[in-house]
């Protein structure tokens, strides 16, 4: 009888069993591998075929810089940088870290106030009057929203300004191991601009983009400071007068002083640039080597990422990632209590996240030069555009991208996008955004 019982139950929980693995295979692994059903090799699309490859370089100002071209045109070139110049490559490693997606169909429906007046998120996004490429919304380290116009997600865009919180976390990762100390000059550590005019600057006020010399970025004044330096690193218009080596062009730049350094704010390149050859003398390699090394070979990444390196192999370390959507959230996971998805180390320490939260003297309500954000009043530090009170951290980039990451909240958002004009990115983007990460994910 007991014979017939446990055979009973062996029966049963048999078929338990099945049905567990059957609700399995039906329910969670299509969850998990939406990403890779949907966008499967089967529905692979070139980025450009030949014939357009060579109607856009044909077309390439021949006068100005690449990217001083907007509305469509733009899109195709920020995606396709690597057909334009030369790129130094960021090496992944290893296995891929899987994003499990969890879909939240509340954030395509939740109704945003915007320019083009009220409606549901998704039909912002879908508007011909949103210029933005791509969306992904990570929360407790899953993906809850993904979102791709004009992208496919395997293609890799360029992420400009966003890349200078690349450099800021490698210089928190120096300071972590001990190697510099924020209050140092940074000619101590770069003995080539020991008797530099930026020798004396500490690295804490390079960080808060607080030199107190006199050299903003400007896109399109030929005859300024930043410009110049721009045209050495390759990010300006270059000829064959312009200077040639970046490192020695900063190394002998006088610009004017304008005030005592820490005390006012000042958005330059040419800081980040300064950070960017530190990491590369600390770690005596050069800035993608150390990427790949300490970010992009922990981080369980799709694809290898690419650095913009137009002139001589050189990185444009201010603005020159470039990357899929889903890698650029790997990284912002980060900056998170989620950051074991995607590392087995914590790459980005508590202290350094604390010291972000650290507010700055320079508080303000005014943007940053390309993006306009909201009247609530933030502060910049360490590199990032915006530190909000409610615990956002936003890093945009020139023409429409950004990258925001809410620790305390264990929330990363990434977008790509273009510019439809010289004066126009896009109806503005981050504050709806916000509107959507408030409401829909206050928990």
């Amino acid at each position: 009888m007991f014979t017939n019982q446990n055979q009973n139950k062996d029966f049963i929980r048999t078929i338990f069993l099945k049905m567990v693995f059957l609700f399995a295979a039906v329910v969670y692994v299509p969850i998990c591998n939406s990403y890779q059903e949907s966008f499967s090799s089967t529905d692979f699309e070139s980025a450009a075929s030949v014939e357009e490859t060579r109607k856009k370089l044909k077309n390439l100002p021949k006068t100005d810089i690449w990217w001083n071209v907007y509305g469509k045109d733009q899109a195709w070139y920020f995606k396709n940088v690597n057909l334009i110049h030369p790129t130094a490559l960021i090496h992944r490693y290893g296995d891929i870290s899987e994003l499990t997606s969890i879909p939240k169909p509340e954030i395509s429906k939740f109704k945003v106030n915007s320019p083009l007046g009220r409606m549901e998120f998704i039909q912002f996004l879908n508007n011909p009057q949103s210029l933005t490429t791509s969306v992904v919304i990570l929360q407790n380290g899953k993906i809850v929203f993904e979102y791709y116009r004009d992208q496919q997600p395997y293609e890799k865009t360029i992420y400009w300004s966003v890349t200078k919180i690349i450099v800021s976390m490698l210089v928190g990762i120096l300071e972590d191991r001990g190697l510099i100390n924020f209050d140092d000059p940074v000619g101590l550590h770069i003995n080539d601009l020991k008797n530099s005019a930026y020798g004396d600057i500490t690295i804490e006020n390079l960080m808060n983009m607080s030199s107190g010399l006199d050299c903003p970025d400007n896109y399109f004044d030929k005859e300024t400071c930043y410009y110049e330096y721009s045209s050495a690193i390759g990010d300006g218009y270059w000829t064959e007068e312009s200077p040639e080596n970046p490192y020695i062009f900063v190394a002998t730049l006088t610009p004017e002083k304008s005030s005592r350094q820490g005390e006012t704010y000042q958005y330059s390149g040419v800081n980040t640039f300064i950070l960017g050859w530190l990491v590369e003398e600390k770690f005596n390699s050069p800035l993608q080597n150390v990427i790949s090394k300490e970010i992009w070979m922990k981080i369980g990444a799709e694809a290898d990422g690419l650095m913009l390196a137009p002139r001589f192999g050189v990185p444009i370390m201010h603005g020159g990632l470039i990357a899929r959507s889903r890698d650029a959230a790997r990284v912002g996971l980060l900056f998170t209590p989620s950051y074991g998805v995607v590392s087995k180390e914590k790459l980005v320490s508590d202290a350094f996240i604390t010291s972000i939260k650290r507010p700055t003297r320079f508080m303000r309500k005014e943007s940053v030069p390309y993006i306009q954000t909201t009247k609530e009043s933030s502060y910049p530090r360490y590199h990032w555009d915006s530190v909000f009170s409610n615990g956002d951290f936003f890093k945009g980039g020139w023409a429409g991208q950004g990258f925001l990451v809410n620790p305390d909240k264990d929330i990363v958002a990434i977008y790509t996008g273009y510019a439809k004009d010289a004066n126009e990115s896009q109806p503005n983007f981050l504050p709806i955004l916000r509107q959507v990460l408030r409401h829909v994910l206050s928990d």
